[in-house]
């Protein structure tokens, strides 16, 4: 499981005393338990991959605005910690994959129109999530369905 193969590399990380990558994980770590004890559930692997892929998003989101801050130092730490989540998402798909992905998508929804976005991003959703920024993902099939 996921989450445990996290708790075990905060403990590798305790024990080899890498604060920088200890204090990421930790991060890690609230953000599950905090879902977990709001929601009153146990999270299976592919809510924790929910988890991390938000987290990625957040701190790109932040890094932008490190950058038009000229706060390089924090934007440095949020790349460090997006490299740290990554460690734990699915290796990311390609363009071509990706391009496939939603071509197959298309096609199986028989989407035609901007109105079956919904559709296509549904179909899409599970096999991407983790692997690909969804909102890029978004703005092909945008511009697939309408171009």
């Amino acid at each position: 499981m996921l989450k445990a193969r996290i708790k075990d590399e905060m403990i590798a990380a305790m024990k080899a005393g890498d604060k920088r990558r200890l204090g990421a994980i930790r991060l890690v770590l609230a953000a599950i338990k905090q879902r977990e004890v709001d929601e009153r559930i146990e999270l299976d692997d592919t809510q924790v991959l929910t988890v991390l892929d938000k987290m990625v998003k957040q701190r790109r989101d932040s890094i932008e605005q490190y950058e038009k801050a000229g706060r390089t130092d924090l934007a440095e730490q949020e790349s460090f910690e997006i490299s740290v989540l990554q460690e734990y998402l699915p290796k990311a798909l390609s363009e071509e994959e990706l391009d496939e992905l939603i071509t197959r998508a298309i096609a199986a929804t028989g989407a035609s129109s901007l109105k079956d976005m919904g559709k296509v991003m549904g179909e899409i959703k599970p096999k991407a999530q983790g692997r690909a920024d969804m909102g890029k993902v978004g703005a092909k099939i945008k511009a697939r369905l309408t171009g």
